[in-house]
Protein backbone atom coordinates (compact mmCIF):
# COMPACT_ATOMS: atom_id res chain seq x y z
CA UNK A 1 0.00 0.00 0.00
CA UNK A 2 1.86 3.06 -1.24
CA UNK A 3 -1.11 5.38 -1.77
CA UNK A 4 -1.86 8.21 0.60
CA UNK A 5 -5.07 9.60 2.05
CA UNK A 6 -4.13 13.14 0.95
CA UNK A 7 -1.05 15.23 0.08
CA UNK A 8 -0.64 16.34 3.70
CA UNK A 9 0.92 12.98 4.58
CA UNK A 10 3.96 13.51 2.33
CA UNK A 11 4.64 17.19 3.03
CA UNK A 12 8.15 18.39 3.69
CA UNK A 13 8.52 18.15 7.50
CA UNK A 14 9.57 21.79 7.72
CA UNK A 15 6.52 22.85 5.72
CA UNK A 16 4.28 20.81 8.02
CA UNK A 17 5.81 22.25 11.18
CA UNK A 18 5.42 25.78 9.83
CA UNK A 19 1.76 25.12 8.98
CA UNK A 20 0.99 23.61 12.39
CA UNK A 21 2.64 26.49 14.23
CA UNK A 22 0.90 29.03 11.99
CA UNK A 23 -2.45 27.46 12.97
CA UNK A 24 -1.73 27.74 16.69
CA UNK A 25 -2.70 31.40 17.33
CA UNK A 26 -6.18 30.93 15.84
CA UNK A 27 -6.66 27.75 17.86
CA UNK A 28 -5.59 29.43 21.10
CA UNK A 29 -7.97 32.30 20.33
CA UNK A 30 -10.79 29.80 19.65
CA UNK A 31 -10.05 28.08 22.97
CA UNK A 32 -10.20 31.40 24.80
CA UNK A 33 -13.80 31.87 23.63
CA UNK A 34 -14.79 28.94 25.88
CA UNK A 35 -15.30 29.66 29.57
CA UNK A 36 -12.86 26.95 30.67
CA UNK A 37 -9.92 28.08 28.58
CA UNK A 38 -10.76 31.74 29.11
CA UNK A 39 -9.81 30.99 32.72
CA UNK A 40 -6.97 28.52 32.07
CA UNK A 41 -5.34 30.79 29.47
CA UNK A 42 -6.17 34.10 31.15
CA UNK A 43 -3.63 36.77 30.24
CA UNK A 44 -2.20 34.75 27.33
CA UNK A 45 -1.76 36.63 24.03
CA UNK A 46 -2.96 34.13 21.42
CA UNK A 47 -0.85 35.79 18.70
CA UNK A 48 2.30 35.05 20.71
CA UNK A 49 1.66 31.27 20.73
CA UNK A 50 3.14 30.47 17.32
CA UNK A 51 5.86 27.92 18.12
CA UNK A 52 6.37 24.75 20.12
CA UNK A 53 8.46 26.50 22.79
CA UNK A 54 5.66 29.04 23.25
CA UNK A 55 3.06 26.28 23.38
CA UNK A 56 5.12 24.42 25.99
CA UNK A 57 4.76 27.37 28.36
CA UNK A 58 0.98 26.89 28.57
CA UNK A 59 -0.53 24.68 31.30
CA UNK A 60 -1.44 21.06 30.58
CA UNK A 61 -5.11 20.23 31.16
CA UNK A 62 -5.49 16.59 32.16
CA UNK A 63 -8.54 14.40 31.87
CA UNK A 64 -9.26 14.43 35.61
CA UNK A 65 -9.38 18.24 35.52
CA UNK A 66 -11.80 18.16 32.58
CA UNK A 67 -13.99 15.71 34.51
CA UNK A 68 -13.88 17.85 37.65
CA UNK A 69 -14.99 20.94 35.71
CA UNK A 70 -17.78 18.99 34.04
CA UNK A 71 -19.02 17.66 37.37
CA UNK A 72 -18.94 21.13 38.90
CA UNK A 73 -21.09 22.54 36.08
CA UNK A 74 -23.53 19.69 35.50
CA UNK A 75 -26.55 21.95 35.97
CA UNK A 76 -25.40 24.65 33.55
CA UNK A 77 -22.85 23.26 31.10
CA UNK A 78 -22.28 19.48 30.85
CA UNK A 79 -19.07 20.13 28.87
CA UNK A 80 -17.55 22.04 31.79
CA UNK A 81 -16.95 25.11 29.64
CA UNK A 82 -14.61 23.36 27.18
CA UNK A 83 -16.88 23.13 24.12
CA UNK A 84 -17.61 25.90 21.63
CA UNK A 85 -20.67 24.01 20.31
CA UNK A 86 -23.80 22.64 21.96
CA UNK A 87 -27.60 23.04 21.66
CA UNK A 88 -30.30 25.61 22.30
CA UNK A 89 -31.18 24.47 25.82
CA UNK A 90 -27.54 24.82 26.76
CA UNK A 91 -27.43 28.36 25.40
CA UNK A 92 -24.97 27.54 22.60
CA UNK A 93 -25.12 29.57 19.39
CA UNK A 94 -23.26 26.93 17.34
CA UNK A 95 -24.94 23.54 17.13
CA UNK A 96 -23.40 20.15 17.83
CA UNK A 97 -24.49 17.21 15.68
CA UNK A 98 -24.28 14.67 18.48
CA UNK A 99 -23.22 14.49 22.12
CA UNK A 100 -21.64 11.39 23.65
CA UNK A 101 -20.97 10.06 27.13
CA UNK A 102 -17.75 8.24 28.01
CA UNK A 103 -16.93 6.60 31.36
CA UNK A 104 -16.64 9.15 34.17
CA UNK A 105 -19.07 10.24 32.90
CA UNK A 106 -17.37 12.67 30.53
CA UNK A 107 -19.46 14.31 27.79
CA UNK A 108 -17.99 14.95 24.33
CA UNK A 109 -19.51 16.94 21.46
CA UNK A 110 -19.43 16.00 17.79
CA UNK A 111 -19.46 18.80 15.23
CA UNK A 112 -20.74 18.85 11.66
CA UNK A 113 -17.40 18.65 9.86
CA UNK A 114 -17.00 15.67 7.55
CA UNK A 115 -14.80 13.04 9.23
CA UNK A 116 -14.99 15.11 12.41
CA UNK A 117 -12.77 12.67 14.35
CA UNK A 118 -10.30 12.35 11.41
CA UNK A 119 -10.24 8.54 11.41
CA UNK A 120 -10.43 8.35 7.62
CA UNK A 121 -6.64 8.68 7.52
CA UNK A 122 -6.14 5.66 9.81
CA UNK A 123 -8.64 3.51 7.90
CA UNK A 124 -7.04 4.41 4.57
CA UNK A 125 -3.62 3.40 5.93
CA UNK A 126 -5.21 0.07 6.93
CA UNK A 127 -6.20 -0.53 3.29
CA UNK A 128 -9.82 0.63 3.32
CA UNK A 129 -10.84 1.93 -0.10
CA UNK A 130 -13.91 3.46 -1.81
CA UNK A 131 -16.61 0.86 -2.34
CA UNK A 132 -15.55 -1.40 0.54
CA UNK A 133 -18.24 -2.65 2.93
CA UNK A 134 -17.00 -2.00 6.46
CA UNK A 135 -18.40 -4.04 9.34
CA UNK A 136 -18.20 -1.61 12.26
CA UNK A 137 -18.39 -3.38 15.62
CA UNK A 138 -17.51 -0.38 17.77
CA UNK A 139 -20.28 0.84 20.05
CA UNK A 140 -22.93 3.15 18.62
CA UNK A 141 -24.41 3.82 22.05
CA UNK A 142 -23.20 6.42 24.58
CA UNK A 143 -19.55 6.53 23.44
CA UNK A 144 -18.34 8.04 20.14
CA UNK A 145 -16.29 5.04 18.94
CA UNK A 146 -18.89 3.85 16.43
CA UNK A 147 -19.29 7.32 14.95
CA UNK A 148 -15.53 7.82 14.83
CA UNK A 149 -15.08 4.80 12.56
CA UNK A 150 -18.27 5.30 10.57
CA UNK A 151 -17.54 8.92 9.62
CA UNK A 152 -13.94 7.99 8.78
CA UNK A 153 -15.06 5.12 6.53
CA UNK A 154 -17.63 7.31 4.81
CA UNK A 155 -14.98 9.98 4.18
CA UNK A 156 -13.11 7.37 2.15
CA UNK A 157 -16.25 6.32 0.27
CA UNK A 158 -17.00 3.07 2.06
CA UNK A 159 -20.38 1.57 2.90
CA UNK A 160 -20.85 0.84 6.61
CA UNK A 161 -22.73 -1.91 8.44
CA UNK A 162 -23.37 -0.58 12.01
CA UNK A 163 -22.85 -3.79 13.93
CA UNK A 164 -22.17 -2.27 17.33
CA UNK A 165 -21.18 -4.50 20.24
CA UNK A 166 -22.44 -7.96 21.26
CA UNK A 167 -24.77 -10.33 19.37
CA UNK A 168 -21.80 -12.26 18.02
CA UNK A 169 -23.80 -14.77 15.96
CA UNK A 170 -25.96 -12.09 14.34
CA UNK A 171 -22.89 -10.01 13.51
CA UNK A 172 -21.17 -13.07 12.11
CA UNK A 173 -24.22 -13.77 9.96
CA UNK A 174 -24.08 -10.22 8.61
CA UNK A 175 -20.35 -10.50 7.85
CA UNK A 176 -21.01 -13.73 5.99
CA UNK A 177 -24.13 -12.79 4.04
CA UNK A 178 -23.11 -9.22 3.21
CA UNK A 179 -19.53 -10.29 2.43
CA UNK A 180 -17.89 -7.49 4.40
CA UNK A 181 -14.53 -6.44 2.96
CA UNK A 182 -13.23 -4.79 6.11
CA UNK A 183 -13.69 -4.79 9.88
CA UNK A 184 -13.47 -1.89 12.34
CA UNK A 185 -13.59 -2.64 16.06
CA UNK A 186 -11.63 -4.10 18.92
CA UNK A 187 -9.16 -6.87 18.06
CA UNK A 188 -10.63 -9.10 20.77
CA UNK A 189 -14.13 -9.04 19.24
CA UNK A 190 -12.71 -9.88 15.81
CA UNK A 191 -10.95 -12.89 17.37
CA UNK A 192 -14.20 -13.95 19.10
CA UNK A 193 -16.15 -13.67 15.83
CA UNK A 194 -13.58 -15.73 13.94
CA UNK A 195 -13.53 -18.41 16.65
CA UNK A 196 -17.32 -18.57 16.47
CA UNK A 197 -17.08 -18.93 12.69
CA UNK A 198 -14.70 -21.86 13.16
CA UNK A 199 -17.07 -23.42 15.67
CA UNK A 200 -19.96 -23.15 13.20
CA UNK A 201 -17.89 -24.27 10.22
CA UNK A 202 -18.26 -20.92 8.43
CA UNK A 203 -15.75 -19.10 6.23
CA UNK A 204 -15.36 -15.36 5.65
CA UNK A 205 -13.43 -15.24 2.37
CA UNK A 206 -14.25 -11.59 1.61
CA UNK A 207 -12.89 -10.20 4.90
CA UNK A 208 -9.33 -9.17 4.16
CA UNK A 209 -8.56 -6.00 6.16
CA UNK A 210 -9.19 -4.53 9.58
CA UNK A 211 -8.62 -1.38 11.60
CA UNK A 212 -8.53 -2.15 15.31
CA UNK A 213 -8.28 -0.05 18.46
CA UNK A 214 -9.62 0.52 21.93
CA UNK A 215 -7.30 -2.05 23.52
CA UNK A 216 -3.90 -3.71 23.17
CA UNK A 217 -3.15 -5.44 19.88
CA UNK A 218 -0.53 -8.12 20.60
CA UNK A 219 1.83 -9.19 17.83
CA UNK A 220 0.67 -12.79 18.26
CA UNK A 221 -2.93 -11.83 17.49
CA UNK A 222 -1.85 -9.69 14.54
CA UNK A 223 0.07 -12.64 13.11
CA UNK A 224 -2.81 -15.04 13.75
CA UNK A 225 -5.16 -12.74 11.83
CA UNK A 226 -2.65 -12.43 9.00
CA UNK A 227 -2.44 -16.21 8.79
CA UNK A 228 -6.19 -16.18 8.11
CA UNK A 229 -5.73 -13.61 5.35
CA UNK A 230 -6.81 -10.57 7.40
CA UNK A 231 -4.34 -7.66 7.44
CA UNK A 232 -5.10 -5.66 10.60
CA UNK A 233 -3.65 -2.30 11.66
CA UNK A 234 -4.12 -0.39 14.87
CA UNK A 235 -5.13 3.22 15.44
CA UNK A 236 -4.70 5.36 18.55
CA UNK A 237 -7.15 8.06 19.51
CA UNK A 238 -9.38 9.29 22.32
CA UNK A 239 -12.96 10.49 22.62
CA UNK A 240 -11.61 13.92 23.56
CA UNK A 241 -9.26 14.67 20.65
CA UNK A 242 -10.09 12.06 18.00
CA UNK A 243 -7.31 10.37 16.04
CA UNK A 244 -3.80 10.88 17.41
CA UNK A 245 -1.70 8.34 15.46
CA UNK A 246 -2.09 5.30 13.23
CA UNK A 247 -0.21 2.24 12.03
CA UNK A 248 0.93 1.86 8.43
CA UNK A 249 2.04 -1.05 6.25
CA UNK A 250 5.60 -0.50 7.54
CA UNK A 251 4.48 -1.59 11.05
CA UNK A 252 7.16 0.61 12.58
CA UNK A 253 5.41 2.65 15.23
CA UNK A 254 2.39 4.90 14.71
CA UNK A 255 2.45 7.95 12.41
CA UNK A 256 1.01 11.12 13.95
CA UNK A 257 -2.23 12.51 12.53
CA UNK A 258 -2.09 15.75 10.53
CA UNK A 259 -4.80 17.51 12.57
CA UNK A 260 -3.13 17.57 15.98
CA UNK A 261 0.06 18.86 17.59
CA UNK A 262 1.56 16.18 19.81
CA UNK A 263 4.09 16.70 22.57
CA UNK A 264 5.72 14.10 24.82
CA UNK A 265 6.15 15.60 28.29
CA UNK A 266 7.57 14.48 31.58
CA UNK A 267 4.73 12.80 33.55
CA UNK A 268 3.26 15.13 36.13
CA UNK A 269 4.58 18.22 34.36
CA UNK A 270 4.22 20.11 31.10
CA UNK A 271 7.91 19.96 30.24
CA UNK A 272 8.69 18.33 26.85
CA UNK A 273 11.24 15.52 27.07
CA UNK A 274 14.06 14.88 24.56
CA UNK A 275 13.23 12.81 21.48
CA UNK A 276 13.21 9.11 22.35
CA UNK A 277 12.46 9.70 26.04
CA UNK A 278 9.25 8.08 27.30
CA UNK A 279 6.69 10.55 28.59
CA UNK A 280 3.03 11.52 28.60
CA UNK A 281 1.24 12.14 25.30
CA UNK A 282 -0.11 15.72 25.30
CA UNK A 283 -2.31 16.80 22.39
CA UNK A 284 -3.44 20.18 21.06
CA UNK A 285 -6.23 19.81 18.53
CA UNK A 286 -6.76 22.09 15.55
CA UNK A 287 -10.53 21.77 16.06
CA UNK A 288 -12.37 25.04 16.80
CA UNK A 289 -15.51 23.15 17.92
CA UNK A 290 -13.81 21.44 20.86
CA UNK A 291 -10.53 23.37 21.11
CA UNK A 292 -8.52 21.39 23.64
CA UNK A 293 -5.09 22.94 24.21
CA UNK A 294 -2.31 20.80 25.69
CA UNK A 295 -4.69 18.03 26.70
CA UNK A 296 -2.90 15.39 28.76
CA UNK A 297 -4.09 11.96 27.66
CA UNK A 298 -2.47 10.13 30.60
CA UNK A 299 -0.88 7.70 28.11
CA UNK A 300 2.87 7.06 27.89
CA UNK A 301 4.75 6.92 24.60
CA UNK A 302 7.94 8.14 22.92
CA UNK A 303 8.91 9.67 19.58
CA UNK A 304 10.73 7.33 17.22
CA UNK A 305 13.70 8.59 15.18
CA UNK A 306 13.42 8.93 11.42
CA UNK A 307 10.40 8.76 9.12
CA UNK A 308 7.98 6.04 8.08
CA UNK A 309 9.29 3.81 5.23
CA UNK A 310 5.92 4.19 3.46
CA UNK A 311 6.82 7.77 2.52
CA UNK A 312 4.69 9.48 5.16
CA UNK A 313 6.83 12.26 6.56
CA UNK A 314 5.20 13.04 9.90
CA UNK A 315 6.84 11.97 13.16
CA UNK A 316 6.09 8.56 14.65
CA UNK A 317 5.50 7.40 18.20
CA UNK A 318 6.02 3.93 19.64
CA UNK A 319 2.37 3.47 20.54
CA UNK A 320 0.80 2.97 23.94
CA UNK A 321 3.42 2.23 26.62
CA UNK A 322 1.41 2.48 29.84
CA UNK A 323 -0.21 5.15 31.99
CA UNK A 324 1.40 8.39 33.16
CA UNK A 325 -0.99 9.15 36.03
CA UNK A 326 1.15 7.50 38.73
CA UNK A 327 0.12 7.91 42.37
CA UNK A 328 0.94 6.05 45.57
CA UNK A 329 -0.11 6.43 49.19
CA UNK A 330 2.82 6.39 51.62
CA UNK A 331 2.35 6.60 55.38
CA UNK A 332 -1.11 8.02 54.91
CA UNK A 333 -0.10 10.66 52.37
CA UNK A 334 -0.48 10.63 48.59
CA UNK A 335 2.66 10.95 46.49
CA UNK A 336 2.18 12.03 42.85
CA UNK A 337 4.30 11.95 39.72
CA UNK A 338 3.97 15.75 39.61
CA UNK A 339 5.97 15.94 42.85
CA UNK A 340 8.87 14.00 41.35
CA UNK A 341 8.62 16.28 38.31
CA UNK A 342 8.79 19.27 40.64
CA UNK A 343 11.94 17.83 42.22
CA UNK A 344 13.57 17.58 38.79
CA UNK A 345 12.60 21.16 38.05
CA UNK A 346 14.33 22.27 41.27
CA UNK A 347 17.40 20.23 40.38
CA UNK A 348 18.04 20.60 36.63
CA UNK A 349 21.28 18.64 36.96
CA UNK A 350 19.16 15.46 37.10
CA UNK A 351 18.54 13.62 33.83
CA UNK A 352 16.04 11.10 35.22
CA UNK A 353 14.53 10.32 38.61
CA UNK A 354 12.35 7.57 40.03
CA UNK A 355 10.80 7.24 43.48
CA UNK A 356 10.77 3.58 44.52
CA UNK A 357 8.45 2.55 47.35
CA UNK A 358 9.19 -0.75 49.10
CA UNK A 359 8.32 -2.70 52.21
CA UNK A 360 4.83 -3.52 53.39
CA UNK A 361 1.82 -1.28 53.77
CA UNK A 362 2.12 0.80 56.99
CA UNK A 363 5.85 -0.05 57.06
CA UNK A 364 7.00 1.50 53.81
CA UNK A 365 10.21 3.20 52.77
CA UNK A 366 10.94 5.52 49.87
CA UNK A 367 14.14 5.66 47.89
CA UNK A 368 14.80 8.29 45.27
CA UNK A 369 16.93 6.94 42.42
CA UNK A 370 18.38 9.91 40.55
CA UNK A 371 20.62 10.15 37.48
CA UNK A 372 23.09 13.02 37.49
CA UNK A 373 26.07 13.61 35.21
CA UNK A 374 27.82 15.59 37.93
CA UNK A 375 27.35 14.18 41.42
CA UNK A 376 28.60 17.11 43.45
CA UNK A 377 29.16 16.72 47.16
CA UNK A 378 25.97 17.38 49.07
CA UNK A 379 23.67 16.53 46.16
CA UNK A 380 22.15 13.52 47.97
CA UNK A 381 21.36 15.60 51.03
CA UNK A 382 19.92 18.39 48.88
CA UNK A 383 17.65 15.94 47.03
CA UNK A 384 16.49 14.36 50.27
CA UNK A 385 15.69 17.80 51.63
CA UNK A 386 13.77 18.77 48.51
CA UNK A 387 11.73 15.56 48.58
CA UNK A 388 10.86 16.14 52.22
CA UNK A 389 9.86 19.72 51.42
CA UNK A 390 7.70 18.65 48.46
CA UNK A 391 6.10 15.46 49.83
CA UNK A 392 6.46 16.00 53.63
CA UNK A 393 8.01 12.53 53.74
CA UNK A 394 11.56 11.31 54.32
CA UNK A 395 13.37 9.27 51.71
CA UNK A 396 16.78 7.81 51.00
CA UNK A 397 18.67 8.94 47.90
CA UNK A 398 20.72 6.80 45.54
CA UNK A 399 22.62 8.58 42.79
CA UNK A 400 23.28 6.92 39.44
CA UNK A 401 25.07 7.73 36.21
CA UNK A 402 23.00 8.94 33.20
CA UNK A 403 21.36 6.00 31.42
CA UNK A 404 21.18 3.79 34.52
CA UNK A 405 17.41 4.11 34.98
CA UNK A 406 14.99 2.53 32.50
CA UNK A 407 13.50 4.76 29.79
CA UNK A 408 9.90 3.80 30.56
CA UNK A 409 8.33 7.04 31.80
CA UNK A 410 7.90 5.81 35.36
CA UNK A 411 8.46 8.41 38.06
CA UNK A 412 6.91 6.32 40.85
CA UNK A 413 7.44 2.58 41.21
CA UNK A 414 5.45 0.88 43.98
CA UNK A 415 7.05 -2.46 44.91
CA UNK A 416 5.21 -2.99 48.19
CA UNK A 417 3.48 -6.22 49.09
CA UNK A 418 -0.26 -5.68 49.35
CA UNK A 419 -1.26 -9.11 50.68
Amino acid sequence: MTEFFDPLETRDPGEREAALCAALPAQIAAAQTTTAFAEILRGIDAKAIASRPALAQLPVTRKHELLERQKAQRGSDPFGGFSAIGWRGQGATRRARRVFQSPGPIYEPEGHAADYWRFGRALFAAGFRPGDLVHNSFSYHLTPAGSMMETGAMAIGCTVFPGGVGNTELQLQAMLELRADAYAGTPSFLRIALEKADELGLALPALRKASVGGEAFPTALRDALLARGIDAYQSYGTADVGLIAYETAARQGLVLDEGVIVEIVRPGSGEPVPEGEVGEVVVTTLNPDYPLVRFGTGDLSAVLPGRCPTGRTHARIKGWMGRADQTAKVRGMFVHASQVAELMKRHPELTRARLVIEGEMANDRMTLHAEAASQAEGLSAALAGSMRDITKLRCEVRLAAPGALPNDGKLIEDLRRID
